[in-house]
């Protein structure tokens, strides 16, 4: 009874962020569909600046990581005082980090010229990129208050956020990608004007949430005494943030770097590529979902030194993820073949695509396992040696056996997706098994 009282307390938990997450991750998707109708040219044009934004911004989105983890610590010790400090230094790190990365985006804003690609996709890109590097800044802002809001475990505010602007962002982008009601037809610049004035709008509106909802407002209380930048909370954040940044690149990164590679072999493979990544890109939301469920959870125990607890929520937030990934792989395999027409009517794009949805069946266990363990781990403060861990799985095995595949056996974007089934396979195996080997030398450890 215990174990799965537990796994319902880390699913209701999780649930609002996997809503978020979901929400966040479709109004990627809702550009790529609505752009897709037009052209798989601006459809593959889509797919590759969210493959060059894609490190960028889960570098930045990895040193969020870092306020969920310490409010949540501080929260599990009662300290209200040290939850305010964590949310401010933590917020103006993540704003300096997301301009920093913005500014770079615009001075390299060519780089899409020097990739290979096909012309008429890179033409179209450029422009998509500038506007979506500014969009960056309000997302992080946005996603450091989320991580404030998730640490105590208050994570139906920013769910709710993410859900309004699902059809802002779907009404702008009707207005700017078709030239609705006379307004220009901008296309896949329109997308991104769309992205970008949603991602300005629920910032401010959360800002305000925070300011006069009752909840916070102990937390605001003592912004007075607590609101000072301090040259050890910013060292304890990047402590536990760039690492996570690095996880979370390397693996985002090695995706990429793969679609980048796809793009070599032709506008209709990385179109395909697009569709599939896109559909495997939302149910891992969900395990992404229950990883920071499990994180947050994990590192409250760690807060109160309760190894008990931190043992139990492991291993059934790990059974959960298990379930999760076997009904992903009945579901990407009985609709494999009709998932791809929301996106593109063309009929070579939607044969590969349903191809690259089997292989996406493949890896869904082995995804969703990888995410809960590194999710464990962080609650428990360690990041060093599973970002090790990451690296060897995407970069030594998963890349490597991709281009592989992709070119000396001539399988093309199959080859690249065989590529991840075994690089997120190797990573699921070694991060659950540090996680419980730590969890038994701990506990060999309070028993002498």
């Amino acid at each position: 009874m215990t174990f799965r009282k537990e796994a319902f307390i880390t699913w209701k938990l999780s649930a609002p962020i996997i809503l978020g997450e979901l929400t966040q991750m479709a109004l990627g998707i809702i550009d790529s569909i609505m752009v897709g109708k037009i052209s798989y040219q601006q459809l593959a044009a889509a797919a590759l600046v969210n493959s060059v934004l894609n490190i960028p911004f889960v570098l930045g989105f990895g040193m969020t990581m870092s306020i969920s983890q310490t409010v949540s610590m501080a929260n599990g010790q009662k300290d209200e005082s040290r939850v305010s400090h964590y949310l401010y230094n933590g917020f103006w790190l993540c704003t300096i980090a997301a301009v920093i990365i913005a500014v770079t985006l615009q001075f390299s804003k060519n780089i899409l010229f020097h990739l290979h690609q096909d012309m008429d996709v890179v033409t179209l890109g450029a422009p998509y990129l500038q506007i979506m590097g500014w969009s960056i800044i309000p997302m992080m802002m946005f996603i450091s208050l989320k991580q404030f809001a998730d640490g105590l475990e208050r994570t139906k505010t920013a769910m709710l956020l993410s859900i309004a602007a699902l059809p802002i962002n779907i009404f702008i982008n009707w207005l700017l990608v078709y030239g609705n009601l006379g307004f220009p037809r901008l296309e896949l610049k329109g997308a991104g004007y769309g992205t970008l004035i949603t991602r300005i709008l629920i910032l401010l509106i959360f800002a305000i949430v925070l300011l006069v909802n009752p909840f916070f407002t102990k937390y605001m209380a003592v912004r007075k005494n607590q609101w000072i930048i301090r040259k050890q909370t910013i060292k304890e954040l990047l402590k536990i943030g760039i690492p996570s940044s690095l996880q979370a690149t390397m693996e985002s990164g090695a995706f990429a770097v793969s679609s980048i590679i796809i793009g070599t072999l032709g506008a209709i493979q990385l179109a395909a590529h697009q569709i599939a990544i896109s559909c495997a890109s939302l149910a891992f939301m969900v395990s992404w979902g229950l990883a920071q469920g499990g994180s947050i959870r994990v590192s409250n125990a760690l807060g109160r030194n309760n190894w008990r607890d931190i043992h139990i929520i492991g291993k059934s937030t790990l059974v959960s993820s298990l379930i999760y990934g076997m009904v992903g792989v009945l579901f990407f395999i009985s609709f494999r073949n009709f998932l791809p027409l929301a996106f593109n009517n063309n009929p070579t794009v939607i044969a590969l695509a349903s191809v690259l949805m089997l292989l996406a069946a493949l890896f869904q266990i082995s995804d969703a396992s990888q995410a809960i363990a590194v999710g464990l781990l962080r609650g428990i403060k360690d990041v060093k040696i599973p970002t090790l861990y990451i690296a060897i799985a995407y970069w030594v095995v998963g890349i490597p056996i991709g281009c592989l595949m992709a070119f000396t056996f001539k399988m093309g974007a199959a080859g690249m997706w065989i590529g991840f089934v075994s690089g997120l396979t190797f990573s699921s195996v070694f991060l659950n098994y540090r996680f419980f080997k730590l969890l038994k030398n701990k506990n060999k450890s309070l028993l002498q």
